[in-house]
């Protein structure tokens, strides 16, 4: 038996006492960083990214270390889309919603006439427990919004930040919530044409079709708060 000894005493035989390393939010470990992450958001700026379709937009916003889409009425809204397209990845951010709000990150996209949840799947974040109407199953968070429902809802209440990590590599894609895997799929499958036929995106041509595009965070209204976007190519 080892009986416990002070950090001068430890220091006497050799060893020495270290404070547990923490990591800031929005910066790079430098695992992360030999591993191929990289940060998509700094905390500071907005750099790296821009409204979808370089509309006009006033909801969005850097407020201490958060990337935050504001609420209320507003003349100009859009959807924020990365600058650079991605194919194949791991994406990590964390996020929380405020009381009654909807929003959802959306990979995959392109740049057409319709919205940016007609070409990309979407990942869902929602109030699953306050919002003011009745939700599907597909339609809580860390669901393939309108098509694959979560196996189970770990989303953390209103007002929380949650942990998500979304994999993305070839037709393969998962969805996770909070260290939990709670959607896993291939996209192009005889049994993903059937699902998506029998959907809401049976007449959008180009949903789910795209092999390279932008990763787009929702403005639905406000009421969403990002920070510690971080992402790898695979």
């Amino acid at each position: 038996m080892i009986a416990a000894c002070s950090t001068m005493a430890l220091a006497c035989i050799g060893f020495t006492a270290f404070a547990p390393f923490q990591t800031k939010d929005n910066t790079l470990t430098p695992a992360e960083k030999k591993a191929g992450w990289t940060l998509l958001f700094d905390g500071k700026t907005t750099n790296g990214w821009r409204p979808y379709r370089n509309q006009a937009s006033e909801g969005w916003e850097v407020v201490d270390g958060q990337l935050h889409c504001k609420d209320g009425k507003l003349a100009h809204r859009s959807d924020f889309i990365t600058r650079e397209q991605y194919d194949n990845f791991e994406l990590t951010f964390d996020w929380k919603i405020d009381k009654g709000f909807n929003s959802g990150v959306i990979y995959r996209v392109e740049e057409g006439n319709g919205a940016t949840y007609e070409t990309g799947p979407e990942y869902q974040l929602i109030d699953d427990e306050g919002y003011p109407e009745k939700l599907e199953d597909w339609q809580k968070s860390g669901s393939d919004y309108a098509m694959h429902p979560p196996s189970s809802v770990t989303a953390k209440p209103a007002g929380e930040y949650n942990q998500t990590k979304i994999i993305v590599n070839g037709a393969h894609v998962e969805h996770w919530l909070n260290g939990t895997k709670v959607v896993d799929f291939d996209l192009w499958t005889p049994e993903w044409v059937a699902l998506k036929a029998k959907s809401k995106w049976k007449d959008v041509k180009l949903y789910g079709m795209i092999k390279k595009g932008h990763i787009a965070l929702q403005d639905h209204g406000g009421g969403i708060w990002f920070k510690n976007i971080k992402l790898r190519k695979l």
